[in-house]
């Protein structure tokens, strides 16, 4: 087995791992009430995406999420939550230096021997969801139920629908498509976007991503005999009909929209070994972004 595909298969063990482990945390997460910002790179924003969504539609205060490039230092927020799996990564290390003295940081990293340990007010450590592979999965995902946890949406059939989604074979069809689309709706919309950049890394297949509703406004398009529409959470109404009428394979998120994306890292690994591709050494990727002056 490739790591990308061990790592993808624990995520099950991590997941129970990280909600029992939410209460311990909870003095340096937001806080009910908190105005939060919530930023990462790559995976890591999209997670953060997911993150601010639930957060806010919840009801535990106003949270929005940025690349961190692209965080806007003329608002003011009670915590700025950063996710980096390396600890390393160039634009959230040079955020949170320039957030030290005027905004309380939190971190969830994987390795506890790098800068970041320093440069934020908080850190938490997930080194038992740390990966060695360039494509991440176990880590996200547990970075991400952690906060479901933490914000009481977390559950034990969340696991369960984990390990459905390793077991069961992929729908049929869907390894053999051209081009995938996925959709979201909500929190779901930052699961979509993982979903595609997954697809690109691993299998450099051709991905997009939509919420869900805009997706009929010009990318359905592109939709047609050999292509797949993947929908991550409830579809609007009459979407699966539209997709089904341009001739494309329409596939139906019916477990937890965190195991839906534990099913597209599968049908990534799969797309690539179809391809010749090794997952485990993505074109053009190193595990962290780190930038020279």
């Amino acid at each position: 087995m490739t790591h990308v595909e061990t790592e993808l298969s624990s995520q099950p063990e991590c997941w129970t791992r990280a909600a029992a482990e939410a209460a311990e945390h909870g003095s340096v997460l937001p806080t009910a009430g908190e105005r939060v910002a919530v930023v990462g790179c790559g995976t890591s924003y999209f997670m953060a995406q997911a993150i601010a969504a639930l957060r806010e539609s919840s009801g535990q205060g106003e949270t929005d999420a940025f690349a961190a490039s692209e965080f806007p230092h003329g608002r003011s927020y009670d915590r700025v939550l950063a996710l980096t799996r390396s600890g390393t990564t160039t634009e959230v290390l040079d955020l949170l230096r320039a957030l030290r003295d005027r905004t309380r940081t939190t971190a969830v990293t994987a390795d506890p021997a790098t800068s970041v340990m320093k440069l934020a007010h908080d850190t938490v450590v997930l080194d038992y969801a740390d990966e060695r592979s360039v494509v991440q999965t176990r880590f996200a995902t547990t970075a991400l139920t952690l906060l479901r946890a933490h914000l009481g949406l977390h559950s034990g059939a969340v696991v369960g629908d984990a390990r459905t989604a390793l077991a069961e074979p992929l729908p049929e069809k869907l390894v053999d498509c051209t081009q995938f689309t996925f959709l979201g709706r909500g929190w779901t919309v930052g699961l979509a976007n993982e979903a595609g950049l997954k697809m690109r890394e691993a299998s450099l297949s051709w991905t997009e991503s939509y919420p869900a509703m805009e997706y009929r406004h010009g990318p359905i398009s592109i939709t047609t005999e050999g292509t797949a529409t993947w929908m991550f959470g409830e579809a609007p109404d009459g979407l699966a009909e539209q997709v089904r009428g341009t001739g494309g394979l329409w596939i139906e998120g019916t477990l937890d929209p965190l195991a839906e994306l534990v099913r597209a890292q599968r049908l990534a690994v799969a797309v690539a070994a179809s391809r010749g591709l090794d997952p485990d050494h993505p074109r053009h990727l190193t595990r962290s972004v780190i930038l020279t002056p």
